[in-house]
């Protein structure tokens, strides 16, 4: 089998939203080449892809990960992930940190949130109405939504909100220098320990208050506030404004959310699938495993193309298309298997709300800068934008 140099990355030209070429005309599993020399795996398709996820013979640990993109020379292995950045561990630990978890991210739980999102799209909106035209709309809506909802969420005081959201948006940016990317790393926490403290001595109405009743050190707490709070900030916020810029770019589908807001549903989940913001996984085999007629060695890193997967024509038909009435579940833009997005519901909550609520009050929404000169996030682990010039006519 031939290997693959290289995770292909580059996207096609005046195509924002598409996958790289050469992962679309992949097999569902190949072989790749890493940076350092390891010849691992590549997987494409959707079925392989969720089997992976779902097949406890592949670990999350983060001392078996390996990196797609170059490093230095003499780059050892990573550590094992620190205590409560459960993200990076299997079972039976990361069952532990995510069974205290569970019961507060419920999809009853996250609907009851729904009239605080209203509140929030509604103010942002009106602040947007009041400024008038052009207006970015990464930094006056699509972050801004996330961004209050997880901070009210750990208990986060308002003072500290607006750093708090720029440290979480640059610890993902690949455009950013490695040394700005940990500091904005060491910053979130040093503010979330104090922050754990402050919960411990005056507990409030929030998630992080919750959990410092139980057995968690400040260490865990302070690891598992930052895991949040990346997760459910910028995620979403890519997802509200790569969105926007897609419905911008396809007129029809947008006319057909701006008539019938009750589609929402439908619109967000092909929107996760047809964006795959979160393009990339990885996995690590700790024993020998037959997938697709060949064996994957203990020790071999896969790759699972989330972008790929979601576009794969044996899963859904003319998956290159961008149709709002389409069923998309399973999708695999949240993950699957034990690592699924734990927040995913207020992501849905959140997107369901927003995107109608938009198109409905700025019925002339429209890209104030050619298409071509949107600056992409192209580097980063979460696909999207960097800023998102919309205009409208004013009434």
């Amino acid at each position: 089998m031939t290997v693959l140099a290289a995770l292909p990355m580059t996207r096609p030209a005046g195509c924002p939203f598409d996958p790289p070429e050469e992962l679309a005309r992949r097999r569902p599993l190949s072989r790749l080449a890493f940076p350092d020399g390891h010849v691992g795996w590549l997987v494409t398709g959707h079925a392989l892809a969720r089997a992976v996820t779902a097949d406890p013979r592949f670990s999350s640990r983060h001392e078996l990960m390996r990196s797609t993109l170059p490093g230095p020379a003499d780059a050892e292995q990573p550590p094992p992930a620190p205590p409560g950045m459960f993200i990076g561990m299997d079972p039976p630990e990361h069952t532990r940190y995510r069974s205290l978890l569970t019961a507060k991210f419920t999809v009853r739980r996250m609907r009851l949130l729904t009239e605080r999102v209203e509140q929030i799209t509604a103010e942002l909106l009106d602040a947007m109405e009041r400024h008038g035209p052009p207006v970015d709309l990464v930094t006056a809506y699509a972050q801004p939504i996330p961004a209050l909802m997880i901070c009210e969420l750990l208990g986060i005081p308002h003072a500290d909100r607006e750093s708090f959201q720029r440290h979480a948006a640059a610890v993902n940016d690949q455009d950013l220098a490695l040394e700005e990317r940990y500091g904005a790393g060491a910053a979130l926490q040093t503010t979330l320990r104090e922050l754990v403290l402050a919960k411990r001595a005056e507990p409030t109405d929030d998630l992080l208050s919750d959990l410092t009743s139980g057995d968690l050190t400040d260490e865990e707490l302070a690891n598992i506030g930052a895991l949040l709070l990346a997760a459910g900030l910028d995620t979403t916020a890519n997802m509200l404004a790569l969105g926007t810029f897609a419905l911008l770019s396809h007129p029809g589908q947008l006319a057909a959310l701006r008539a019938d807001p009750g589609i929402a549903d439908q619109a967000v989940e092909e929107l996760l699938r047809y964006l795959s913001i979160t393009h990339t996984g990885v996995r690590t085999a700790l024993e020998e495993v037959e997938l697709d007629g060949h064996l994957i060695k203990a020790g071999d890193t896969v790759i699972l193309s989330v972008q790929a997967a979601n576009r794969d024509p044996a899963k859904y038909a003319d998956p290159d298309t961008l149709d709002l009435r389409r069923n998309a579940t399973g999708h695999l833009s949240f993950g699957h298997g034990v690592h699924q997005c734990l927040g995913q519901q207020l992501a849905r909550v959140e997107m369901r709300v927003a995107f109608p609520a938009l198109v409905t009050r700025f019925p002339t929404l429209r890209l104030a800068i050619p298409p071509e000169e949107v600056p992409l996030r192209a580097h980063s682990d979460v696909y999207g934008v960097h800023r998102l010039p919309v205009t409208w006519d004013e009434t």
